[in-house]
């Protein structure tokens, strides 16, 4: 059936794969692949120096999980190869190392701190890593390859928006307590984090909220005596972070993902619109009604004296963060080696939530502080390719989505390491590709997914910004 005028057929016809993907043609990725061969051969370092120090031979530990996982990640090379898409080739690497190394630390730690059962097979706690890794490479790749458009994102971000509180207020009515944190919301035999999910519709929401309305933020002002602020029903997002930070911090008890997202939030706001103002503001609020709740809320106020002061409780509340700085000051600068870490004391280990809260000090006493720099090096490596990405992103709204999504790996990285160190207070928040997690690790493979996508130098291109959207400064053209 053609149209009147002659024109195009009107017959609807069944999207083949092509017409998904785009045009299929394998395009090699060497440094990719040269990057993946360094991590597969430090990785074989690291395991042939734990089968040494827990079981005194030369050899592999456990090299049957070792080679799934570097299975794993040539197959989601290969997979990038035979699509063609011209992506980032840091990214993949970056995070392989980064997955690797929580592998060869699961296998080190005692098996029996997680039992999880797959298709009527119980797994241990390297195997259930090993599980969550494979199933993240999986979705990194998946969504690296697939998403060649954006406007699924920014067309219905007050959708995800919506979708995002909703997860909040599920969690808030039927989430389970963990050690004092309502983090968890269980559906069945499914259970999982809902905030490490929020993160990620968090910087969709505010890449299109803050790409639409740049110019009103920026170029119209209300004056409050001396002070001059942007109308104020655009700071409405403003304040409704602020209470959902806040409400985090009352309800979950979770005052890392406060941090997190209100962290997160500043930094897009302050890209967006350049202005200084509005982030101490939003900083300002955040501190005074993280004061107002320490004075409030009791388990606020124990968490903020644990990290003034762990050594007045040292057997007690503060023995996390005493055994945590002890295993930094026993691996001084090069560390024992990988599994030369304290052994059990009185039938327990060393640092309670060792795999989950403070992975970072078990490498500190076995990589010393060369291996922890390395690592939080890693995580620098991700943080400046997604402001890379950022960066040459063609319009307003990829660029907003690619920088936070970076600065939700770099902040939620930093968050995790200062409480490790005792800069800040210990949180529930968990080190991005190293701590032992599903909930973690699907939610920022998402992460590493969409920033592979924007990186392609020949995916779709942006609809064309509306006149509020324009948002680069004069003398530059927008790029298309």
């Amino acid at each position: 059936m053609t149209s009147r005028s002659g024109g195009q057929s009107l017959v609807a016809t069944r999207p083949t794969l092509p017409s998904i993907l785009g045009p299929i043609k394998p395009r090699p990725r060497w440094l990719e692949l040269r990057l993946l061969a360094m991590v597969g051969v430090a990785l074989a370092v690291g395991s042939v120096s734990l089968e040494a120090t827990a079981r005194g031979r030369l050899g592999l530990h456990e090299p049957e999980q070792l080679g799934i996982y570097l299975g794993a990640l040539v197959a989601a090379h290969l997979a990038q190869v035979l699509a063609g898409r011209r992506t980032d080739q840091i990214l993949l690497p970056t995070v392989a190392m980064l997955g690797g190394l929580s592998l060869l630390l699961m296998e080190r730690l005692p098996q029996d701190l997680v039992r999880q059962t797959f298709f009527g097979t119980t797994l241990g706690l390297a195997q259930v890593q090993l599980v969550w890794l494979i199933v993240a490479l999986t979705i990194a790749t998946t969504l690296g390859i697939v998403v060649r458009s954006d406007s699924w994102l920014r067309r219905y971000k007050y959708t995800w928006a919506v979708a995002g509180v909703g997860l909040l207020l599920l969690t808030f009515a039927f989430g389970t307590d963990i050690n004092g944190q309502r983090l968890t919301l269980q559906l069945g035999p499914i259970a999982g984090q809902p905030t490490e999910l929020l993160k990620v519709i968090l910087v969709i929401f505010l890449a299109g909220y803050l790409s639409e309305n740049r110019a009103l933020l920026v170029e119209q002002d209300t004056r409050v005596g001396p002070f001059r602020f942007p109308p104020l029903p655009y700071l409405a997002p403003m304040v409704v972070m602020w209470a959902i930070a806040l409400g985090i911090v009352v309800v979950q008890r979770d005052l890392g993902a406060a941090l997190l997202f209100f962290g997160v939030f500043l930094a897009l706001l302050y890209v967006a619109t350049g202005r200084i103002s509005l982030a101490i503001i939003g900083l300002v609020l955040f501190l005074l009604g993280s004061a107002l709740m320490a004075v409030l809320f009791a388990h606020i106020r124990t968490r903020i004296d644990i990290w003034l002061d762990p050594f007045a409780d040292p057997l007690g509340s503060g023995y996390q963060i005493v055994q945590a700085l002890h295993a930094f000051a026993r691996g001084g600068l090069l560390g024992g080696g990988l599994g030369a870490g304290l052994p059990d004391v009185g039938g327990r280990l060393p640092i309670p939530e060792v795999h989950t809260d403070f992975p970072l000090a078990a490498f500190g006493e076995e990589l010393g502080i060369v291996g922890v720099m390395a690592i939080l090096g890693l995580f620098l490596v991700l943080l400046e390719r997604g402001l890379r990405i950022g960066a040459a992103a063609a319009d307003d709204f990829r660029s907003l989505l690619a920088i936070g999504l970076a600065l939700v790996i770099g902040i939620q990285a930093f968050i995790i390491a200062a409480g490790n160190l005792k800069v800040l207070p210990l949180t529930g928040v968990t080190l991005p590709f190293i701590s032992y997690g599903g909930s973690s690790l699907l939610a920022n493979s998402v992460v590493i997914g969409l920033l592979l996508a924007l990186s392609d130098k020949g995916v779709e291109a942006p609809p064309p910004p509306g006149r509020r959207s324009r948002w680069r400064r004069p003398g530059r053209e927008a790029r298309s």
